[in-house]
């Protein structure tokens, strides 16, 4: 069984060579793959389900052919397409993940996140992140128009890319936007799993991991329009692809 594990793709408009790149994995490559695993951030906004722009619409298609040929998709949602919802799953034929899931990997339980939850230390981030998963907050966002949406979203995106000059502008910004290591041990123990793979801090690289002397991992998947990263897990080996930063 081949299983693919992507993240942080951030499609968009501006980014046309991105949404080619994952339009050839589904449309060449996804013979060979028997389970796809999107772990957050396949957009890099989503305003809801009902979004009918050409992206949305395009992508949602090639997803539903790439399902429809016998691959399995899972998809978590991210900090950025937190609004994916049931409707999409349906269109694409796929299965939403929550926010923490165990599967069976390389025949070892692992715990599969987007990885948001892990940066305990970006309290500012965190504290937007409650607000934006609450049901009723939700409710209110999805019952404004698409031009509402589109508005709130790159509203959001701005204030996103200042929160991250601003922190690069302190001593804190590696720990601050990374993974707290404490949070790792805990969600890992908490889940009794050796095994953690996930997305978000765009750093890709496995980490061996001290887990009350068990020996573990945290498998640290990277971006799309800048590293093209992957998990393969074929025959029980693990490789993770990216293309080291310029």
């Amino acid at each position: 069984m081949t299983q693919v594990f992507i993240s942080d793709l951030h499609l968009d408009p501006t980014r046309p060579e991105t949404t080619e790149q994952f339009y050839q994995l589904l449309t060449k490559h996804c013979q060979h793959i028997e389970a796809l695993y999107i772990l957050g951030d396949l957009y890099e906004a989503w305003i809801g389900d009902d979004d009918d722009c050409d992206l949305a619409l395009h992508t949602q298609k090639a997803l539903a052919a790439c399902s429809a040929s016998g691959t399995k998709i899972f998809v978590q949602r991210g900090n950025r397409d937190f609004l994916l919802g049931t409707q999409f799953a349906q269109n694409i034929g796929a299965q939403l993940l929550p926010d923490y899931a165990v599967i069976q990997c390389a025949g070892e339980p692992t715990l599969l996140m987007h990885g948001d939850l892990l940066c305990t230390e970006d309290v500012a981030y965190q504290q937007f992140r409650a607000q934006v998963h609450n049901p009723v907050w939700q409710q209110q966002m999805l019952s404004q128009s698409l031009a509402a949406r589109r508005a709130f979203a790159e509203h959001a995106r701005q204030s996103s890319q200042a929160h991250m000059q601003q922190l690069k502008q302190t001593q804190q910004f590696e720990t601050i936007a990374d993974v707290t290591p404490a949070a790792v041990i805990d969600t890992m123990n908490q889940y009794g799993i050796k095994r953690l793979i996930h997305g978000h801090t765009h750093r890709p690289a496995r980490h061996a991991i001290d887990l009350n002397g068990v020996a573990a991992e945290r498998i640290v998947l990277g971006d799309w329009y800048t590293q093209a990263s992957s998990l393969i897990v074929s025959d029980n080996e693990l490789t993770l692809n990216f293309a080291p930063a310029s």
